[in-house]
């Protein structure tokens, strides 16, 4: 309700474009809001809705949550290697991909929150002392989630928050009315003095540090969540970082399409340049390349394992030729052959061929959270309850519509009320004008030829005539 009342004012007043924006914020909230009428029914009528079943008990709310906690890793993790590694080219991305983080972590909060089933009772999930004198079971998977989640969702807030400080006091001095007192509180008393800035630069880089090691352990935890368990296909010490660089390649990927968009829509082609999707595109091609290895070597383990768990062999059928054979093909195909159309330049520095590239990662990475989760449950221990798993509309209503729904509205506001490109960073790498013969031109630090001084030359002093001695 604050975000509306801050971006309706300033929306009614402006032109088209901002009104196409109120459009797609009317349509999302409209999708929202149909969304939790589908979760009230949920909570009302039972699980029964769902197409979850004794053998498939994870169905779509799992692989969601998965793909919304990897979808998160793109922009802190990213932008905080980056930092550190003091790579420019990451200032006109890294305000929009931290962005992208934080809001994936509230729709995978979301989706973690409706697997529940008994959200209004989530705080059990938190470690403290109840009026049932009983701690919480530390060993639940769900705790564990609660605690990385709750600590990430905090650092990246705080990440995000910081970076963008004179940015805020920038609009708080250009504002008026709700959004002007707004960014007075975001702005936390910023003058921009010598002090100030040593201190946001010393403080940034130390939160960029703690972010790298932070990131990879949240989603390694989440990984810990099934590789603990004694399900086919899940019991593998590969989990933890076979998660973390499958995190890594869906969030470049998101970022890649959240800059092609915001390229597109903002009209800022004038900062994101082909040079920065090219720099993206690199780096997903790099991740890109591991996963395809992590990949072959899941495929290769339950193969060795044959003659010891024909189990494991059983799901890896399933996957292949059998049930499930689409989806695990559609996967290999979105992110293991088409992403290889990045190792010709021509492509990398194609809006429209990255655009593609980066959406069929997306549609590969989710299918890949799916093969994951559903088919070792369909094929465990217990030949008599193997069975299959078909998603109701439901399934697809709350996990995928309504949580990326979320996240979509979220990133609207966020551009509507601060900008997506960091405007005091992208100036340290704009080039210095100069004035030359009365035109201004603008050439690069190192290009500035040096000016020949000038001399004045002084008149001399006029001799008196001989005449007037």
């Amino acid at each position: 309700i604050l975000l509306t009342l801050c971006c309706l004012p300033g929306t009614l007043r402006s032109r088209s474009g901002d009104m196409s924006n109120l459009l797609a914020m009317a349509i999302a909230m409209s999708i929202i809001i149909a969304g939790f009428v589908v979760y009230y029914a949920t909570t009302v009528y039972g699980l029964q809705l769902w197409g979850t079943n004794e053998s498939s008990y994870w169905g779509l709310d799992i692989p969601a949550f998965i793909y919304f906690i990897g979808l998160s890793h793109s922009g802190t993790l990213l932008s905080a290697i980056l930092l550190l590694t003091k790579s420019d080219w990451r200032k006109p991305v890294y305000r929009s991909a931290e962005a992208m983080t934080f809001f994936a972590i509230i729709a995978a909060s979301l989706t973690l929150l409706m697997h529940v089933g008994r959200p209004w009772r989530v705080f059990y999930m938190m470690p403290y002392p109840n009026e049932r004198t009983l701690w919480t079971s530390f060993k639940s998977a769900l705790s564990w989630d609660m605690v990385a989640i709750a600590t990430y969702m905090s650092i990246s807030g705080l990440f995000l928050v910081m970076g963008s400080i004179p940015d805020f006091a920038a609009a708080r001095d250009r504002m008026t009315g709700m959004r002007k007192k707004l960014m007075t509180v975001l702005a936390l008393g910023w003058k921009g003095t010598d002090r100030e800035w040593k201190n946001l630069h010393r403080a940034y880089v130390v939160l960029a540090a703690l972010l790298v090691p932070l990131a990879a352990s949240v989603h390694s935890v989440v990984a810990w969540d099934w590789a603990i368990t004694n399900v086919p296909g899940f019991h593998s010490t590969i989990f933890a970082p076979f998660f973390v660089a499958g995190a890594i390649y869906s969030g470049v990927a998101g970022v890649v399409i959240v800059m092609i968009i915001i390229r597109k829509t903002l009209k800022m082609q004038e900062y994101i340049k082909p040079y920065h999707i090219d720099m993206l595109a690199k780096l997903l091609l790099a991740v890109g390349l591991i996963w395809i290895y992590i990949t072959a070597m899941e495929v290769m383990v339950p193969w060795y394992k044959t003659s010891i768990n024909n189990f494991e062999w059983n799901t890896l059928v399933s996957k292949l030729v059998g049930r499930w054979a689409p989806h695990y093909w559609l996967m290999v195909v979105t992110c293991g052959v088409i992403p290889l159309l990045m190792f010709k330049q021509k492509v990398r520095r194609s809006m429209g061929w990255m655009f593609l590239v980066a959406a069929s990662i997306q549609v590969g990475m989710f299918m890949e959270r799916f093969i994951i989760i559903v088919p070792g449950q369909n094929t465990g221990y217990i030949p008599s309850r193997w069975g299959d798993f078909s998603p109701t509309w439901v399934d697809f209503t709350l996990f995928l519509i309504l949580a990326s729904t979320v996240f979509f509205i979220l990133f609207l506001f966020f551009v509507k009320l601060v900008p997506p490109v960091s405007i005091y960073e992208v100036k340290e790498i704009l080039p210095i004008p100069k004035r030359l013969k009365g035109k201004e031109i603008e050439q690069p630090v190192e290009e500035v030829e040096e000016l020949e001084p000038i001399t004045v030359k002084k008149k001399p002093k006029p001799q008196p005539d001989s005449g007037d001695s």
